[in-house]
């Protein structure tokens, strides 16, 4: 099983990014804009519609406010097994955020860490444009 780390560093704090974050429906809006168009919510899941026309049905696994994370799953995809997690973490005023995804088969590795890396400058754009907001 491939496992992919990714991690950034934002020049915005904490409390906003993961108020973005766990704002499960609004991806497209908020916390990664023009890398995710849309963002419909389910029962239990959310369905991502991405810049490059994916679309993704993915199960929410774990939203916890104490630890700053949300873990999720996706389905209708060419990955048979897909789980990943964000993390939201303090760092001297600024937030490190850490994605974490787990994905069978492997060869499907460097399309999802190029999608990743895309999503996380997304992030850092969105939130540092939108400092203290």
């Amino acid at each position: 099983m491939a496992s992919i780390h990714r991690e950034v560093l934002i020049d915005a704090p904490p409390e906003q990014v993961w108020d973005a974050a766990r704002d499960i429906g609004a991806l497209h809006t908020r916390l990664v804009p023009g890398f995710v168009v849309a963002t419909l919510l389910e029962e239990g899941a959310r369905v991502v519609t991405f810049g490059n026309g994916m679309v993704v049905r993915e199960p929410i696994l774990d939203v916890s406010d104490e630890r700053r994370r949300i873990a999720w799953g996706a389905e209708g995809t060419p990955m048979t097994h897909y789980s990943a997690s964000f993390q939201v973490i303090a760092e001297n005023g600024r937030t490190r955020g850490v994605w974490i995804a787990d994905l069978l088969p492997n060869a499907m590795a460097p399309q999802v860490a190029a999608m990743m890396e895309e999503g996380l400058a997304a992030m850092k754009k969105a939130m540092e444009s939108n400092r203290g907001s």
